[in-house]
């Protein structure tokens, strides 16, 4: 990134994204130094450039040139401008939502709202390949469910300025109707650079999972070749979505898809990747014993409409209780029987539960993760019903079932690990992700991104008071939270079942904190503060962590010294970043966060009167912590 200094030598935070172009350039480096030389730009500043001539050379003989020669290549109207879409650097920032929160001080979730591919850009310098696995339900393009703020069109005439589909902020978002000549290819632009900076977020060993049907799954297998390598593809997965038939009137001669797709990618081929956890004893918590050995409780009470024949017949009396309207038992008469007269069956808050003794499990078969999910893992039907018991109305036509994704974070995530998913929706991935934590004593942490487009007034989600999706994934996650941790009370008491809310937003900055050179030094000096008076410390804090690279979610706290607002970020013995915004700081302030030796310090280049204290801050800092780096703004 480019770094710029004050007359004083002190560095200014850059509050841009990481160009992809320079990011590109530099991997070209790595591979061939000599491929990339410098030359300077408009503004008669060195930049660094590949030569072509250079790499020509180096690829002798192993070059292609489509103008004279046919090529194996997928293309549509757009791709470059997808391409480019990725690469551009932003300069949007996350502010802070405390009030929004969950747990604020002590989660290490994030809940973002706002853009998912301005989100992703955001995200790169923090979560770069730090991500373990990343699931997906984006849009299927059926005509009606694809909304978004991307604009590939040649020209604003082209913009269909008749849409009224808006998100919070009243920004236009556009629906790619079947009536739209570029259906597929507005589709392939919308998903290309999303996945493309997802997948760098992608830890080596990381694997990314995404929902899809028909519509779409021949060009998005394409895309992901491209992007994930052919070699990557791991596996597409068949999930049974729904048993309930539609009425199709004569359907003798009607085919009704009951199935969609889960497109399996890794970072790396599978070849090469370590093998996915199996299901048996591996990831179980065996934290009760008895005269018999270690055991683990499982409940046996489900829902009936998960596509299990004949599921009248396991619905009985065990120890007195039956389940509750709507379920069944998961086991048979006779199973249950047997656990009953054995006292391997007990009642939990009035819902029985069997024990499952480690020695058995031990001497169990493993199952692999089958690319069939077409059994006993849940519809469309229950993943709604699932959302509507905890939000009520909430006008989703289809939700994933948290079996689904709990699979998937059992066989390819390990307890500590980040989790990511950017077509958030209903916030599925969450509840999952707690659910499973509860269960195994987990402490994977989930990121959460999702527009915050608003519902219909006419629908009865708005009627409820969810004014947006984002609204409805929130109460979510926080009502699935407080219910899995009241059933696991007692084998899951440090469950973290909060999460901080950031919303994607306009720069900090003012214009002229991003174009110096158009604005006299006398205008600059002048100026009170370069930074948008409606913005907080903690707003500035967190546009910090992003420039910085340092993750969301790590603890902070805030302190006052010597009347100045002081802000530390710390995950280890050292602090990572301590900041003061405040205006005149004190010199004394200013020795007790060097003497504290953080990594790094930020300041406002205005909170010092004039140059001479600017220069002495450098020499406090080289004499109490000379490998700090202090950055102003």
């Amino acid at each position: 990134m480019e770094n710029r200094e004050t007359q004083t030598g002190l560095e200014k935070m850059n509050f841009k994204t990481a160009d992809g172009i320079d990011a590109n350039i530099e991997k070209l480096a790595q591979i061939f130094p000599e491929a990339v030389t410098e030359t300077k730009d408009a503004n008669g500043k060195l930049v660094r450039v590949a030569n072509l001539e250079a790499l020509k050379t180096l690829l002798e003989g192993k070059l292609a040139d489509p103008n004279e020669q046919e090529c194996y290549e997928f293309i549509w109207p757009g791709k470059s401008d997808a391409i480019m879409e990725a690469a551009k650097s932003i300069t949007k920032t996350l502010r802070p939502y405390p009030e929004e929160s969950k747990n604020w001080d002590s989660t290490q979730n994030l809940y973002i709202e706002g853009d998912n591919l301005e989100a992703l850009k955001l995200l790169q310098q923090s979560y770069l390949g730090k991500v373990k696995m990343i699931y997906i339900d984006p849009p299927y393009n059926t005509g009606k469910d694809f909304v978004y703020r991307d604009n590939f069109h040649k020209s604003k005439s082209e913009f269909d300025e008749e849409s009224t589909v808006r998100d919070e902020d009243d920004n236009k978002l556009v629906q790619n109707t079947e009536s739209n000549g570029r259906f597929h290819s507005d589709w392939c632009s919308m998903i290309y650079p999303r996945l493309k900076l997802a997948r760098d977020l992608l830890s080596d060993d990381g694997v990314i999972f995404i929902s899809i049907d028909d519509n779409e799954v021949h060009n998005l297998r394409k895309i992901c070749d491209e992007i994930f390598g052919e070699k990557n593809f791991w596996s597409m997965i068949t999930w049974q979505a729904t048993n309930k038939p539609m009425n199709a009137g004569n359907a003798k001669y009607k085919i009704q898809n009951c199935t969609e797709s889960i497109l399996v990618y890794g970072r790396i081929s599978m070849r090469n990747h370590d093998p996915l956890i199996l299901e048996g004893r591996g990831a179980k918590n065996y934290d009760k014993m008895n005269e018999k050995g270690f055991y683990r409780l499982e409940e046996i009470q489900q829902r009936k409409n998960i596509g299990i024949k004949r599921s009248d017949k396991m619905v009985f009396s065990i120890l007195n209780t039956y389940p509750k309207d709507g379920y069944r038992w998961t086991i048979g008469v006779q199973t249950a029987r047997t656990l009953e007269s054995s006292n391997d069956v007990e009642l939990i808050n009035g819902k029985p539960y069997r024990k499952i003794y480690k020695s058995d499990e031990d001497n169990a078969s493993f199952f692999p993760l089958w690319n069939d999910f077409s059994d006993n893992y849940g519809t469309s039907e229950l993943g709604k019903s699932e959302l509507f018991d905890l939000v009520g109305e909430h006008g989703f036509e289809t939700v994933k079932p948290t079996s689904i994704i709990k699979k998937l974070l059992y066989h390819t995530t390990e307890k500590n690990d980040i989790i990511l998913d950017f077509f958030s929706g209903s916030a599925t991935t969450a509840h999952a992700c707690m659910q499973l934590n509860s269960e195994d004593g987990g402490n994977r942490k989930f990121i959460m991104v999702q527009l915050p487009e608003k519902t219909d007034e006419k629908s009865e989600a708005f009627k409820a008071g969810y004014k947006n999706i984002c609204e409805i994934g929130k109460a979510r996650i926080r009502r699935a939270g407080e219910k899995i941790k009241a059933e696991h009370a007692t084998t899951a008491p440090n469950l973290d079942i909060g999460f901080r809310v950031l919303k994607v937003a306009e720069s900090n900055m003012k214009d002229v904190y991003y174009s110096p050179a158009q604005t006299s030094q006398d205008l600059l000096d002048s100026l009170e503060s370069n930074i948008k008076e409606d913005r907080t410390d903690l707003d500035l804090l967190f546009a910090c962590l992003i420039d910085f690279g340092v993750e969301l979610s790590l603890p902070l706290k805030s302190e006052t010294i010597d009347g100045a607002s002081v802000h530390t970020v710390q995950s280890g013995e050292v602090p990572d970043i301590i900041a003061c915004f405040a205006e005149n700081i004190p010199e004394s302030v200013v020795r007790e966060i060097a003497s504290r030796q953080p990594l790094r310090a930020v300041f406002r280049d205005s909170s010092f009167k004039d140059s001479p204290s600017k220069i002495n801050v450098k020499e406090i800092f080289k004499y109490h912590s000379p490998n700090t780096t202090i950055k102003v703004l």
